[in-house]
């Protein structure tokens, strides 16, 4: 009994941290709204919802992001925003989004039915 006594104590130390333990991992973290995403989508759809849509300058296929992993979108605009990404037309919308809004975004955009894209050159 002597030789699990340290065992059980460390397991259940473990177990009675855990709960901060996962709440310290979403610190910060926003649940997203997938109604007020769509409201705010209308921007995005002007590039990102055109089939075929090529981006001026430098000259590249704008990506289709209905589907789009909701956390991939979460971290990529707010790189946007804090300047990591440099994409001067997604620095200046991401500028202005909050947590919130960036959270309703990826929300509403991870829920839609990802589109075909096209893959002609």
């Amino acid at each position: 009994m002597r030789r699990f006594l340290p065992a059980l104590c460390g397991t259940a130390l473990v177990l009675a941290m855990a709960p901060g333990l996962a709440a310290g991992s979403t610190a910060g973290a926003s649940t997203g709204n997938i109604e007020n995403g769509q409201l705010l989508a209308f921007t995005c759809a002007g590039c990102h919802g055109i089939e075929e849509f090529r981006n001026a300058y430098p000259n590249f296929r704008v990506p289709k992001i209905a589907g789009q992993n909701e956390t991939y979108l979460v971290n990529a605009l707010k790189a946007y925003r804090s300047g990591d990404r440099s994409h001067p037309t997604m620095v200046a919308q991401a500028s202005s989004f909050s947590e919130q809004d960036i959270a309703d975004l990826a929300a509403y955009f991870a829920s839609r039915k990802p589109q075909q894209q096209d893959r002609r050159p």
